[in-house]
């Protein structure tokens, strides 16, 4: 069974708005100080699964559906105790954009678990059947 397309554009695309929002949050829009770019290296670990996301790599996908949670935790942490209005609201987007890579990897590996636990099930009354006509 093949997941609906959308769920995986959606991962895409919501991983690269990520990246992208994030360094312009660190660059641009509100950085903590003035001229200050090192916090934007935070999306370096972004980086790393996003070839595999976009081969559709079910482990990475798996994977990077835990690590995004680093991203949703900082941007909880900072839409609270940030003191720019602005700042806050770049946190609040983080927060939307790691739900919704989060959410849509998810439903996009939803068919694969199910397929896997079915495999497994099956494979486990094999077994269970040889041993007691054993």
């Amino acid at each position: 069974m093949q997941p609906p397309k959308y769920f995986h554009i959606g991962a895409i695309a919501s991983l690269v708005i990520l990246i992208a929002w994030l360094l312009a949050w660190e660059t641009v829009v509100a950085p903590l100080r003035p001229g200050s770019w090192i916090l934007s290296l935070k999306v370096l670990p972004l980086l790393i699964p996003l070839g595999g996301v976009i081969k559709r790599d079910i482990y990475t996908l798996q994977w990077s559906s835990m690590v995004i949670l680093l991203y949703f935790t900082e941007g909880v942490v900072r839409a609270w105790s940030d003191k720019l209005e602005v700042s806050r609201f770049m946190a609040m987007g983080e927060i939307a954009l790691v739900f919704i890579y989060f959410a849509c990897a998810l439903l996009y590996l939803r068919p694969y678990k199910k397929a896997a636990k079915k495999m497994a099930k099956e494979l486990l009354e094999k077994v269970n059947s040889t041993k007691s006509t054993k």
